[in-house]
């Protein structure tokens, strides 16, 4: 005895003896998915998918081979596009590098600030309230005219590319872009600090974070160390070299930062390595750095604090 003809529950005037072996509906070809056993229908792959919880790293980041180091083109996109600002327009550098405090004179020029100002001049930089230097500085580099130029980008851009599609990988895009940005700032930060008489620029802080986040991403999965101590051996003479014409304080901000939020990432109780928690670590890291630059504005103006500029 013949079966009753049959069609597709999507496409009903497809003829049909194929079944979804979850629900049982009748399927065509184009609706066919191929399972372990038979065939699924659309909709019970996708209620699948909602249901089967996605691999991750022992640092949230989601496993996947195929997954592309967004965030990583973005941050180079930004410092080339910001680059080429420079060129433009090479005003953008000293009104948006990082700068603790300086005095900006009748004349348009930068003089050192002593804890006084003067008729006619006003103060400028991050004393001012001009907080937003902690990060935009972060993503300019020496303009083209100087002495390192365009190769102070080229060597920011090379690391990054190179140790950021790692990390990356490890902790997904939002935590690798938080513990981008935290570098970034956290290096600012020690800028302001040790020297804030002093106008900085470049994503030096945020690499050496990557780089110091890279260290510790390795000793947490308990590969051999040779070759990842004689790369971090590396950047830390870098560090020492390029105080010649670059921030050693903005370097060693970013390295202790990042290797700060990465030994949370990585040590912290399973219990403690959930997106809230680590969210509010976050913001309780930017509360100090917050501190800080109060504590020293405080200093540097004599107890007068602007918030915003």
């Amino acid at each position: 005895m013949e079966a009753a003809a049959t069609t597709c529950y999507r496409h009903p005037s497809y003829e049909t003896y194929v079944r979804c072996t979850r629900c049982e509906r009748t399927i065509c070809p184009d609706c066919m998915h191929e399972a372990s056993v038979g065939y699924h229908c659309p909709e019970c792959v996708k209620e699948g998918q909602r249901s089967v919880r996605r691999a991750r790293t022992v640092f949230g980041g989601a496993v996947s081979g195929a997954t592309a180091p967004v965030v990583t083109y973005v941050l180079m996109a930004l410092n080339i596009l910001a680059y080429l600002g420079e060129v433009v327009r090479p005003e953008i550098v000293d009104r948006f590098a990082v700068l603790g405090a300086a005095l900006t004179g009748p004349d348009g020029e930068r003089y050192y600030y002593r804890g006084e100002t003067f008729a006619g001049y006003e103060l400028t930089g991050i004393a001012d309230g001009e907080w937003y230097r902690l990060v935009t500085g972060a993503f300019l580099h020496l303009p083209p005219d100087a002495s390192f130029g365009v190769m102070h980008l080229l060597f920011n851009m090379f690391a990054l590319w190179n140790i950021g599609r790692v990390v990356e990988g490890q902790l997904g895009r939002a935590r690798y872009l938080a513990l981008y940005l935290l570098s970034a700032v956290g290096g600012s930060v020690v800028v302001y600090l040790l020297a804030p008489d002093t106008s900085t620029v470049g994503a030096s802080g945020a690499v050496f974070g990557l780089a110091a986040a890279f260290w510790v991403i390795n000793r947490r999965l308990g590969r051999d160390m040779a070759a990842v101590n004689r790369f971090m051996a590396g950047f830390l003479l870098w560090m020492v070299l390029s105080a010649l014409f670059t921030s050693w304080q903005g370097h060693l901000g970013g390295l202790l930062t990042g290797a700060l939020v990465t030994y949370g990432l990585a040590y912290a109780p399973a219990r403690l390595r959930t997106w809230p928690v680590q969210l509010g670590g976050g913001v309780v890291l930017l509360g100090l750095f917050a501190v800080a630059v109060v504590v020293k504005t405080s200093e540097l103006t004599g107890g007068a604090v602007r918030l915003g500029g």
